[in-house]
């Protein structure tokens, strides 16, 4: 006869056995969860920290979203590929594969939607401006384009048509620049140059990018020879490294209201020691938005449009970027420039025809309103003759038309415009 505690334990072995059995049949029709791939990123670019934009919830209702999403922020229609927009919330992919990882944007009720979270201030936050100074108080960043000096060839932004006079686009948007600050210093802002001379501001160099550019051109046709890696290693660097350099201490450090990214505009010139001059010249001011199809499939990409337009930063480049193309077409008498039609790395800007919306990397890095400048071209007869002149006082002929400096008109329009538009959306004080 057995024990009663030994018959208590037999019953408790025979279910766990059970239990056991019942475990291993049922671990046999489970699939291992596979982990997501990681986000492919684009050269040089940093994994987002998705969390955040946890700060943007509740900030956007589910129409505004779309909306701005379909007619700024987007130029094609594979966003759907990425995103699934619900009534009270968009689901939008971090990494890639099936099981790619999600984070959740929740959308605000009509009338309920927060402020959105950002370091820059619109006009309307500031205090009351002092009379005669619209810009009190705000915090502007100057962005010269480009590098100049020793680094224009290898930036591609130099030429010589023969004169002796090197044309060099990094020196032309510092003199612009240097002459900018004081101006809207006066003004009443608050001005930072983001370089300063014409060294990069990055410390890469392109010796240090060719095991990047290797890898960059595994799956290129371009042949993997020493000259071509030095080419790609360049471009990594002035193109790449440099801006975000440029977008960390903007980020970081500046944290301004306003960019003025400042370039001069160029048509294809050919060889650089023979370019072909051009007889037209043209103007436009770029926003960030119209990511293409190409582009958001990279997950970078994805994470600052999102940032972009939840930060409503676009919503201030435009109202900026009009007052600015207003001014400076009439200051400068330049044409509009037309991108090509059927372009699909731009959108037009309704009711401008200076302004358009295009992805590039300082205003897609730079997290706060950013005005990019694209007047002139560089190796059109006129502005050329113009920029072998170099700073002046008063006027000079150029080619039977007696104009002002270049620098001169380029700075002082600019400085106008960005005081009308803000002059208009501020309060005044007397001093």
């Amino acid at each position: 006869m057995l024990k009663r505690s030994t018959a208590l334990l037999i019953p408790l072995l025979l279910a766990a056995g059970l239990w056991l059995w019942w475990q291993k049949r049922s671990q046999e029709n489970i699939v291992p969860q596979r982990p997501s791939k990681p986000p492919t990123l684009s050269s040089l670019g940093r994994a987002p920290d998705w969390k955040s934009l946890e700060a943007h919830q509740g900030t956007i209702t589910r129409s505004e979203f779309e909306r701005l999403l379909t007619s700024v922020f987007v130029s094609g229609g594979s966003w759907r590929e990425f995103m699934e927009i619900g009534e009270n919330e968009a689901r939008i992919r971090t990494t890639d594969g099936e099981n790619a990882e999600i984070f959740v944007l929740r959308f605000a009720d009509e009338g309920s939607a927060k402020t959105p979270a950002r370091w820059w201030r619109l006009p309307e936050e500031l205090p009351p401006a002092t009379t005669g100074k619209p810009l009190d108080g705000l915090h502007i960043a100057i962005d010269p384009g480009h590098i100049g000096g020793e680094w224009a060839r290898i930036e591609e932004r130099w030429f010589d048509a023969g004169d002796g006079y090197a044309v060099c686009e990094g020196d032309l948007t510092l003199q612009v620049a240097k002459r900018l600050k004081p101006q809207l210093e006066s003004l009443g802002a608050r001005v930072s140059l983001v370089r300063d001379k014409a060294e990069p501001v990055t410390q890469w160099r392109p010796e240090a990018l060719i095991e990047t550019a290797r890898q960059a051109n595994e799956n290129s046709t371009v042949p993997d020879s020493p000259i071509a890696l030095r080419k790609l290693a360049e471009r990594l660097f002035y193109r790449t490294a440099e801006i975000h350099a440029r977008a960390e201490l903007v980020n970081q450090s500046i944290k301004p209201d306003l960019v003025l990214c400042l370039h001069f505009n160029a048509e294809a010139w050919g060889d650089p020691n023979q370019p072909t001059l051009i007889d037209r010249s043209h103007f436009h001011i770029l926003i960030n938005g119209a990511y293409s199809d190409e582009e958001l499939r990279l997950a970078d990409h994805r994470f600052a449009m999102l940032d972009k337009l939840l930060s409503r930063s676009h919503e201030e480049e435009i109202s900026v970027g009009m007052q600015i193309a207003d001014v400076f077409a009439r200051a400068s008498g330049l044409p509009p420039y037309a991108y090509p039609a059927g372009s699909t790395s731009v959108l037009p800007i309704s009711g401008q025809p200076y302004l358009w919306a295009r992805n590039l990397l300082a205003n897609r890095l730079y997290r706060c309103p950013v005005i990019f400048m694209e007047p002139y071209v560089m190796n059109s007869i006129n502005d050329h003759a113009r920029i072998k002149l170099g700073d002046y006082d008063g006027t000079r002929d150029v080619n039977g038309t007696q104009r002002v400096s270049i620098i001169r008109e380029y700075a002082d329009a600019l400085a106008d415009g960005i005081k009308q538009a803000y002059a208009t959306r501020r309060a005044t004080t007397a001093q």
